[in-house]
C-alpha cells in the first residue's frame, strides 16, 4: 500500500497558523480576552492544526525533535472536551511561543516535497 502524502496535512497547519497569525499580529492580549469571536477563530485553527499533524509520517516527525508532537495532536482533545477550562492567556501563549517552530518545519517540509 502507497503511503499518503505529507502535502495536504503540513498545507492545511500551515494555512491554519497564517490565518491565526493574521488575525492576532495586530491584537493585544486583552483584545484576544476580550473578543469571542477571535478566540473561536483562533480555537478552530489550532484544532485543525491538531488533526492535520495526526496525519504526518512518523519519519518526517522524527525530523523535527524539537517539535512537542504528541502535544500538537493533544491540544484538540483538550479544545473540545475542557473548552470551559482553556483560558485565553492559555491560547494566547500558544500561538505566540509554540505554533511559530511548528509553522517552520512544515514550510521546510513542504519545500522538501516540491
Amino acid at each position: 500500500m502507497m503511503e499518503r502524502s505529507p502535502q495536504p496535512a503540513l498545507q492545511d497547519i500551515v494555512e491554519a497558523i497564517a490565518r491565526i497569525r493574521g488575525k492576532l499580529a495586530t491584537t493585544t492580549l486583552p483584545e484576544f480576552e476580550a473578543d469571542w469571536e477571535m478566540r473561536w477563530m483562533a480555537e478552530r485553527g489550532t484544532e485543525i492544526t491538531s488533526e492535520a499533524s495526526r496525519r504526518l509520517p512518523n519519519a518526517l516527525k522524527d525530523r523535527h525533535p524539537d517539535i512537542p508532537w504528541n502535544k500538537v495532536a493533544g491540544i484538540e482533545n483538550v479544545l473540545r472536551h475542557e473548552y470551559d477550562e482553556v483560558s485565553a492567556r492559555i491560547l494566547w501563549a500558544i500561538f505566540h511561543h509554540d505554533l511559530p517552530p511548528l509553522e517552520k518545519a512544515c514550510r521546510e517540509e513542504l519545500e522538501k516535497l516540491r
